[in-house]
């Protein structure tokens, strides 16, 4: 297993990719970065699965997304929960965002994600 702040730099990659237009508008790349048990609860209260995300991401426009104060807590040795801030420039929204990262197959794949909207 790599060193705690290696693994923080992963999965903040891992997390910044996930927020490209190009990869979330790649089938094949969300596939790779979310788990087959892949759970999101959005920011709009609705619940997806990996299923519904393959279908719908491809679909959508680019939004724009930043992403600031990028923070992670190990759960256990193989999950890690990310949490951070994001500003969504189309719709001029704020977001606190955590995810839940599990380690499977020699690689490292999103869980879990919620969404709760904020002022900041």
């Amino acid at each position: 297993m790599v060193k705690q702040r290696e693994l923080k730099e992963h999965l903040y990659d891992l997390e910044t990719t996930l927020l490209k237009g190009e990869v979330r508008k790649s089938e094949k790349l969300l596939n790779e970065l979310l788990a087959d048990d892949f759970v999101e609860y959005s920011s709009t209260g609705e619940i997806y699965d990996k299923e519904n995300i393959l279908k719908r991401l491809p679909s959508e426009d680019d939004p724009g997304i930043i992403m600031r104060n990028f923070e992670t807590k190990y759960l256990s040795p193989t999950s890690v929960l990310t949490t951070f801030k994001i500003f969504i420039e189309s719709k001029q929204q704020h977001s606190l965002r955590s995810s839940v990262w599990t380690y499977n197959d020699k690689k490292w794949q999103m869980t879990f994600h919620q969404g709760t909207v904020t002022n900041y």
